[in-house]
């Protein structure tokens, strides 16, 4: 039977490419045939290769997919790690390659690896698996599989990689109905704390962290396991004040959950983290999305019965200057009225700059362009 002929790529002008169609057919044959472990542990360090800066041989290489899985389930010591690695070039950045991995029978040597000992294998397993999951298509299969059982498990005990790749994980699985209440029932809290903890504020690491704890935080027992942590609503603070743009908006939001989930509770608990100066700048400096809910949250945080109507006529600044009034704690309260008045002119200059636009518009006919 004759093998069908090779699908040009969009854009690829006939003939070109012709040498690298038949060596990446070659490879894949080679892997197809080899008669030892060696010769597919060397097979697939070439896919490796040739599939970790070319998306053309990502896509031309994927007829070894099924092999390298093969590999995955043979057990042969270093077949693991060469087809793994393989297949996690294979997949990045090409969605029809992460669905034909976990069709293929991906799932199981890589949720039995997650169990292993030999935490260099723990680590690609654990990379393997966020790539995946990173395929709408695939989340239902990897949160059927038994996964988020052991990522949580790698959470505590795995290495600095491994933990970053499972949070990621976790936080990708997160968006499947049923999912949230299963990662909650195994008490991530703890481990998801040390890990923002320990990483820092302004990472990426540090803004999945924040996303995650902020869905858990819908939850009544995952608001009790936040505050049960020594730092845990301090480690939040800290993302909002240094965080990314994302990473201060989860945090922001997290907070917000708690506060608006139950004010009375919550309220004093996050004032004395010196969370007011963060609010402050993100009134000011924030998304549209983030200055909205920083309001709201300083709204929330103020001693007095609140309203949304309410709130809507008041002046931030007016806002603040009643919970600073009632802060506890000399640096707080200074820092906070520092950048009180900070605000205040950056409002002013704010104002001045929509007057002086305004009087330009008035000036300018509407059919005619100001001339720079």
């Amino acid at each position: 039977m004759e093998s069908s002929p090779e699908i040009p790529i969009s854009g690829e002008v006939k003939g070109e490419g012709a040498g690298e169609a038949a060596a990446a057919r070659g490879v894949v044959e080679r892997l197809r045939a080899a008669e030892d472990a060696a010769e597919r542990v060397a097979a697939a360090a070439e896919i490796r290769r040739l599939t970790r800066t070319s998306a053309r041989h990502r896509r031309r290489l994927s007829g070894a997919i099924e092999a390298l899985v093969e590999m995955l389930r043979s057990g042969v010591v270093g077949s693991g790690e060469a087809a793994i690695l393989a297949l996690l070039n294979l997949a990045v950045r090409d969605e029809r390659n992460k669905i034909k991995i976990v069709k293929a029978g991906a799932l199981d040597p890589l949720i039995s690896f997650l169990r292993s000992t030999n935490l260099t294998l723990q680590e690609y397993a654990t990379a393997a698996l966020l790539t995946l999951s990173a395929s709408s298509v695939n989340k239902p299969t990897l949160s059927a599989s038994g996964a988020i059982h052991l990522l949580i498990k790698i959470l505590r005990d795995g290495n600095s990689q491994a933990k970053t790749d499972a949070l990621m994980t976790l936080y990708n699985l997160s968006t499947i109905t049923g999912n949230l209440h299963t990662i909650l029932s195994l008490q991530p809290l703890s481990p998801l704390i040390d890990i923002l903890k320990g990483c820092k504020k302004s990472s990426k690491t540090a803004e999945k962290c924040c996303a995650l704890l902020e869905c858990l935080l819908d939850f009544h027992e995952g608001r009790v396991a936040l505050i049960s942590e020594e730092g845990g609503v301090l480690a939040i603070v800290e993302v909002l004040e240094e965080g990314s743009q994302q990473g201060r908006e989860h945090a922001l939001g997290a907070l917000l959950t708690m506060c608006e989930s139950d004010r009375n509770k919550y309220r004093e608990i996050i004032l004395k983290e010196g969370v007011i100066p963060g609010l402050l700048e993100l009134t000011i400096q924030g998304t549209p999305r983030s200055q909205s809910k920083a309001r709201v949250l300083l709204e929330l945080l103020r001693n007095t019965t609140y309203s949304r109507s309410q709130f809507r006529a008041e002046k931030v600044d007016k806002v603040v200057s009643d919970i600073v009034s009632q802060m506890v704690g000399e640096d707080q309260s200074a820092k906070a009225k520092k950048m009180l008045a900070e605000m205040v002119q950056v409002s002013m200059e704010q104002s001045l700059r929509h007057l002086q636009e305004r009087a330009l518009c008035v000036r300018t006919p509407a059919n005619e362009t100001p001339v720079g």
